[in-house]
């Protein structure tokens, strides 16, 4: 449904409920830190001239950065001022909301994928064919994070994901060469080797927040299992797999309460063979000290398993004035196009989500396998789950630690899973 046919009070209703919901998501992938920045207030009207508002989540990054002279640029170039605040990750999505709400929304918004749809269901965005936003440029499985019931709300700025960092120096000693390692069976031969070479095996997030789901979902999706059936043979597989690698001693009883943090710095300490991590750790990786390397997290039979994708779409929120979308969609094509995108996704460490940036940066080697595990991802929120995808989410975390745990196993945890998961979605 077009936005601006939903009656005001219909979708402040919505956007209530979508307040509180949207608490339950939290955020897995890199995001910004805190700032105490106030709310800015839209101003100027009209398709030419005035002030447009962006919120982004990106309070690190000062006046004097990169990425805020790129917002300035883009406004500049076309003929308006651009007003910028950043935001802590989940301050940024309650504040979204509630301005829709309010009617005080920004022009645009660049905002973690997941939160999307929950803003879209809400009738709080509008969609790139009222834009007249061109998306074809960008990959399908990168901007399916975004799709709601045929319609697509925003695009991305870039996109990051989760693969196996390892260490060289342990692999070598136990043996191992990590480009063996192409399927579940080679990699439990490597972590069997690595123990008994006298090291540690590999370690991870196995929270009970939406981290450890975003860890998890690699070899979720990599068995074969589908969201929609948490208790599935496949998705069993792989919560076995886990529950496995606890009782052989592959992987340290510490990944039930490790966040992504945490779980490298167990890395970082260089007893580890693995680390499943994300793209956002290039830069700490390079500060070990040891000789380390990537490789993609393997699926179950063969080949890379599809990874969850983080990162933010750029958006436009509904605006009581449609006239302002014309520099809107052009504010947002500046921000996307392939030559600030490459400078972007260098700054926040993302992958591009088109072809011709995904290009440019596979000539650096550090970024080849990361750029091939993208393109292998998929959002959290794609096959057209949209707002059932945190009411899935919950009670597959809940299962991992059930089962990691040892108070469940793992096919009692999943078929309590589904059980909840069904009963929250129907």
């Amino acid at each position: 449904m077009h936005c601006s046919s939903t009656s005001r009070g219909a979708r402040r209703s919505t956007l209530a409920l979508a307040v509180a919901a949207v608490t339950a998501l939290g955020l897995s992938a890199c995001g910004g830190g805190s700032t105490d920045a106030a709310d800015p207030a839209a101003s100027g009207s009209g398709a030419a001239g005035g002030t447009y508002t962006v919120w982004d989540p990106y309070p690190q990054f000062d006046d004097s950065s990169d990425w805020v002279k790129l917002l300035q640029k883009c406004g500049t170039d076309n003929g308006v001022t651009v007003e910028r605040t950043g935001y802590d990750t989940t301050d940024l999505t309650n504040k979204a909301l509630l301005a829709a709400q309010q009617g005080t929304s920004p022009d645009v918004i660049l905002i973690d994928n997941p939160v999307i749809s929950t803003l879209a269901d809400a009738g709080a965005l509008t969609d790139t064919e009222t834009l007249g936003l061109d998306t074809s440029a960008f990959e399908e499985n990168l901007i399916g994070a975004g799709e709601v019931d045929g319609k697509t709300y925003g695009v991305p700025v870039g996109a990051n994901t989760l693969a196996l960092y390892y260490n060289k120096a342990v692999l070598d000693a136990a043996g191992v060469d990590p480009a063996s390692v192409t399927d579940w069976n080679s990699l439990n031969a490597a972590l069997e080797k690595v123990k008994a070479a006298g090291k540690k095996g590999i370690t991870f997030s196995a929270i009970g927040t939406e981290e450890g789901s975003f860890q998890f979902l690699p070899w979720f999706w990599g068995s074969g299992a589908d969201l929609k059936e948490l208790d599935s043979s496949q998705g069993v597989a792989a919560l076995s797999l886990w529950k496995d690698w606890l009782d052989k001693g592959y992987a340290p009883n510490s990944v039930l309460n490790n966040t992504q943090t945490t779980s490298w710095q167990e890395f970082a300490t260089g007893d580890y063979a693995f680390s499943e991590n994300g793209t956002w750790q290039l830069g700490n990786a390079k500060e070990t000290g040891f000789d380390w390397g990537v490789i993609s997290i393997p699926a179950e039979s063969g080949g890379v398993a599809p990874a969850p994708t983080g990162g933010e779409f750029v958006a436009a929120p509904v605006q009581t004035d449609e006239s302002r979308y014309a520099t809107t969609t052009k504010l947002i094509s500046c921000l996307t196009s392939a030559d600030n995108a490459l400078a972007t996704d260098t700054t926040l460490s993302y992958i591009g989500a088109t072809q011709a940036v995904q290009e440019k940066q596979s000539a650096d080697a550090e970024l080849k396998p990361w750029v091939e595990a993208v393109q292998g991802a998929k959002g959290r929120t794609s096959d057209n789950l949209g707002t059932d995808y945190p009411k899935i989410s919950e009670p597959m975390w809940d299962a991992v630690q059930a089962a990691l745990s040892g108070s469940k196993t793992p096919e009692q945890a999943m078929k309590d899973a589904q059980t909840a998961a069904a009963s929250a979605t129907s």
